[in-house]
């Protein structure tokens, strides 16, 4: 990706020299989410293009110099099929890192796929190779799992089950989740699975409900079909009238915010995890919204290591409640990433994916 809005390039990189601690992959899959597109319409800000994307990838391990075990220990050998957590170079002694312990909002942090530049190497997933620097927390598939069960979620998965963590929700709450692409479908998931009375997704297409709902959420609101009053009652009669106790953003669209807002009880949490861009403003009245409904608001900008952990421990444990693979609509080479770019876009598929074998 040479810059915003310009043709997707085929490049040869030059063979990555493996450090000691580092460790090189044989990319199996890569996604194509929503951040890329936002990527390629130049919606983040400080993006070293030309960058190679692809944040969330599923590799198998070619070499590994030094390296004996994954983050968690386990024994590492060449071969293994790995994921990562893509974000890198977090100082670990900034007031971030070291005293509230949100490494997320490090000023040094980087993300493969995102903030390096192409001439730094492959170090993004849209690549027959990804070099991991050393450093970078490694983790084995569960047994039982492979490269679709993970990357038909994506980051999605891992984004989702962070909006849920942060949430704190109780079991047998009531969760609204807003937006039912794989975040969405994600935070519906693991809300059922954390012991949710009940799950309600908001969004749309109609094809994009039906697969939330095998996944963990118990009704759907389509948005092509219903208004936001209409939305909102059904959510009330659903709850006796309060609302729920939980609400979690996961559209990206800033009009969902004030819905969200009316849809949750007094005294609810609601967690905004789908505005990893800046999508706009819009008008929110403090008193009635947020201070007189004694509502509790809260941020999930990315993910961490621990979220990365749970989430993939929840799926190889619960794979058949989380067909994640089933998500997957569309499958590109390399040649064919502008393809995939547009097509996401367009909502022509759920989960995008690159092999680039």
């Amino acid at each position: 990706m040479t810059a915003a809005h310009a043709p997707i390039e085929m490049w040869n990189l030059p063979d990555p020299k493996v450090e000691e601690g580092g460790v090189l992959l044989e990319t199996i899959a890569s996604e194509v989410c929503g951040t890329d597109v936002h990527l390629h319409h130049g919606r983040l800000a400080g993006v070293p293009y030309p960058i190679v994307p692809g944040h969330v990838s599923v590799g198998r391990v070619l070499e590994a110099p030094g390296v004996e075990h994954d983050a968690l220990g386990r024994p590492l050998t060449k071969g293994d099929v790995v994921t990562f957590l893509d974000v890198h170079e977090v100082c670990g002694s900034c007031y971030h890192c070291l005293v509230v312990r949100q490494p997320n909002r490090c000023p040094s942090r980087k993300v493969y796929g995102i903030t390096y530049s192409a001439k730094d190497g492959p170090f993004g997933g849209w690549a027959e190779r990804i070099y991991l620097q050393p450093g970078v927390r490694v983790l084995k598939l569960p047994e039982g799992l492979d490269a679709d069960d993970v990357i038909g979620g994506g980051c999605g998965l891992f984004t989702g089950f962070a909006a849920v963590d942060r949430s704190d929700m109780a079991m047998g709450d009531v969760v609204v989740v807003q937006g039912c692409g794989p975040v969405g479908m994600s935070a519906a998931a693991f809300a059922n699975l954390r012991g949710a009375g009940r799950v309600i997704l908001i969004g749309a297409p109609s094809a994009r409900l039906e697969i939330g709902q095998t996944l963990g959420a118990d009704t759907g609101l389509d948005l092509a079909t219903t208004s936001v009053a209409e939305r909102v009652a059904a959510v009330r009669e659903a709850t006796g009238g309060r609302g729920a106790d939980v609400v979690i953003e996961a559209s990206g669209n800033p009009a969902a915010v004030p819905e969200g807002l009316d849809v949750l009880r007094d005294g609810g949490t609601y967690v905004v995890a789908g505005h990893y861009t800046d999508a706009g403003d819009i008008p929110l009245n403090p008193h009635t919204d947020i201070n007189r409904k004694h509502a509790i608001v809260k941020g999930q900008w990315g993910t961490d290591f621990h979220h990365l952990v749970g989430a993939l421990r929840l799926l190889g444990r619960h794979a058949d409640r989380l067909p994640f693979a089933s998500v997957i609509g569309g499958r590109y080479t390399l040649e064919q990433a502008g393809q995939a770019l547009e097509d996401v876009a367009g909502l022509k598929v759920t989960k995008a994916i690159i092999t680039p074998a």
